[in-house]
């Protein structure tokens, strides 16, 4: 960023190119010999690995330039994703040199995804392989439409012509059914150094690019700072007594005064100042590709995985979307099977919800009948998270709609998300909650105030379990309790809340009992706002009651305290029948239990 704050100059950053292919096809002798013919090798280095070549009885080739480690070397593929820097007359490039082997299609998957170009080779005596197809889809599914292939080893088939056109045409048609144009098809021989920097005579029937031609052709990806703002919150630092969100800019511009707002909490500040290292002048905007930090005008909560945009351009947030996926790990992709996906900053556990098709990636056909996927497969499915999470549709903001899939340590997948449809009760009033809150007028008095006034955070207590066992008596107990202890506390009954509602609430069929909890929960919101503690108490709680009546309550905590004696759910606290029955001693555990979570905690503390 200049110093005043304005966007970088996009024709000083690199063109990041990746190469890939099937093992064996040449990748890091294309490397290593695009290195040697732009004079970009350290000083020394070539006559360097020459006499070690030659002191081992090898014959050089330019892949040892790159194949460095030892493990390398004795396989002879290579393992890791490199970086490498050369330049042309015209310009500066990295190249992401990534693993062809199937057994390294993760690795691959890494470099390709920050890259803005693509090299594909395909050997000219082999032919296109299985994997060969596999890279191209992986290309499609990362979003990179500007490639070339390279169609090397022309030597080992006498420079034909037919060979070449055979190739062409074949690969051709496979990246037409994937929506990609390859820009060339360039023959070589790598090793010899046909056709890399320069046309020589060995094929004086092609008439087009060479490999280094081609790539000063591709053009730089524009900052998509055009775009809605995206900035996944990587952490927040505390420094010089401020609190410094940090994160990188995947989308959009800021600058201060702006305000913003973090899902899927729906908590709202505005810019206070933007933070940069060992700049001169402190930037007042932040635009795309920027890493950044940055101070707020209050002390909101904020943490790793929120997404920070304008107020205006929301992202979607939801538990379920569709996605394509790219299998990869060991066991089958099945239904019902669970992981973690790392969305962005993200991390949260999910399954697969539902299989709609799958698909082998090298053939592009439909495995019929078929509600799994085996490894380097791909399927069409629906993932469900345990909690929301925020992202953006994958053709809208590729950065935030592609994510990793992954179990245990080990990244099994990755994906793109293709679509999303607000088809679920709570999908539908997750939407209307954040309509709610970002038009919700604020007191002028923050919650922290009231906390440390009233000598408690604001929560919802909600009292159920078995019929019959004394929560309604145990509620008004505890209600009566902290009221005796200048807490401010009120019993939102649910009958109460329905009274003088239409008569079809009590119609389960129509949807009554759902719309009766959202009800309770929008009064018990006003009452959290307000800084009490709100207790309510029903035998009609369902598992999906609850679950609206957290999402009403956000960010305020809801605590269940459940009287049962066979518990069922994940309650925060369990008393039994016999427990229930002295409501004052139930009281004080419940109480006590309150303290020990940091939601009463007297009237002399500090926030």
């Amino acid at each position: 960023m200049s110093d005043n704050g304005s966007a970088p100059d996009i024709s000083s950053r690199l063109l990041r190119l990746v190469i890939v292919g099937h093992v064996d096809h040449g990748k890091s002798t294309l490397v290593g010999r695009l290195l040697s013919d732009t004079d970009s090798l350290p000083e020394g280095k070539l006559n360097f690995v020459r006499d070690i070549c030659k002191q081992q009885g090898k014959d050089f080739e330019f892949a040892f330039l790159l194949d460095a480690l030892q493990e390398e070397q004795e396989q002879g593929i290579t393992i890791d994703t490199s970086q490498i820097f050369f330049s042309t007359a015209k310009r500066k490039y990295v190249i992401i040199d990534a693993p062809g082997h199937k057994e390294f299609l993760k690795n691959m998957v890494t470099g390709a995804a920050a890259a803005e170009s693509a090299l594909l080779l395909i050997d000219a005596n082999e032919g296109v392989q299985e994997q060969s197809r596999r890279h191209g889809y992986l290309l499609k599914l990362l979003g990179l439409t500007q490639v070339a292939v390279v169609i090397n080893k022309m030597d080992l088939v006498d420079y034909d012509e037919k060979a070449y056109t055979r190739i062409k045409s074949e690969y051709t048609g496979f990246l037409d059914s994937l929506g990609i144009k390859a820009r060339e098809f360039i023959p070589v021989a790598a090793k010899l150094g046909v056709n890399i920097a320069a046309r020589k005579n060995e094929m004086p029937w092609y008439k087009g690019l060479t490999v280094l031609a081609m790539l000063d052709q591709f053009e730089k990806k524009v900052l998509p700072d055009h775009l809605p703002l995206r900035l996944p919150v990587q952490d927040v630092y505390k420094f010089d007594g401020r609190r410094i969100v940090a994160g990188r800019v995947e989308s959009g511009k800021m600058k201060t005064g702006d305000r913003v707002i973090f899902s899927p909490s729906n908590k709202q500040a505005v810019i206070n100042s933007i933070e940069a290292w060992s700049v001169p002048e402190k930037p007042v905007a932040a635009v795309a590709s920027q890493s950044i930090g940055f101070t707020l005008d209050e002390q909101i909560f904020v943490e790793r995985g929120d997404m920070c945009t304008l107020m205006d351009q929301l992202p979607i947030v939801s538990t379920t979307f569709d996605a394509n996926v790219f299998w990869m790990g060991k066991q089958n992709l099945e239904k019902g099977r669970k992981f973690v996906i790392k969305l962005n900053t993200q991390e949260v556990e999910c399954e697969v919800l539902a299989f709609k098709k799958a698909i082998d990636a090298s053939t592009l056909k439909t495995l019929p009948d078929q509600n799994f996927i085996a490894r380097n497969d791909v399927a069409e499915l629906t993932l469900k998270t345990r909690t929301p999470v925020a992202f953006d549709l994958f053709g809208s903001i590729a950065t935030t709609g592609r994510f990793v899939l992954v179990d245990g340590y080990d990244v099994c997948g990755g994906g793109i998300i293709t679509t999303y449809t607000p088809l679920t009760k709570t999908d539908k009033l997750r939407d209307e909650v954040r309509t709610r809150d970002f038009n919700w007028v604020k007191s002028k008095i923050k919650s922290e105030e009231r906390a440390y006034r009233n000598g408690h955070r604001a929560a919802l207590i909600l009292l159920t379990g078995d019929r019959g066992t004394g929560k309604g008596p145990l509620a008004k107990t505890l209600e009566h309790n902290l009221f005796q202890n200048n807490f401010q506390s009120y019993l939102l009954d649910r009958r109460n809340v329905n009274l003088g509602v239409a008569a079809d609430l009590d119609d389960r069929q129509s949807g009554g009992e759902s719309e009766s909890a959202r009800r309770l929960g929008e009064v018990a919101k006003l009452f959290l706002d307000a800084g009490h503690v709100v207790i309510s108490t029903s035998n009609a709680f369902r598992p999906g009651d609850q679950a609206d009546l957290r999402l009403l309550a956000n960010p305020y905590p809801v605590v269940e305290i459940q009287v049962s004696s066979k518990p069922s759910g994940e309650p925060d606290l369990i008393l039994s029948a016999e427990e229930a029955q002295n409501a004052d001693e139930a009281s004080r555990k419940i109480q006590n239990f309150l303290k020990e979570k940091k939601i009463l905690m007297g009237h002399n503390y500090s926030i």
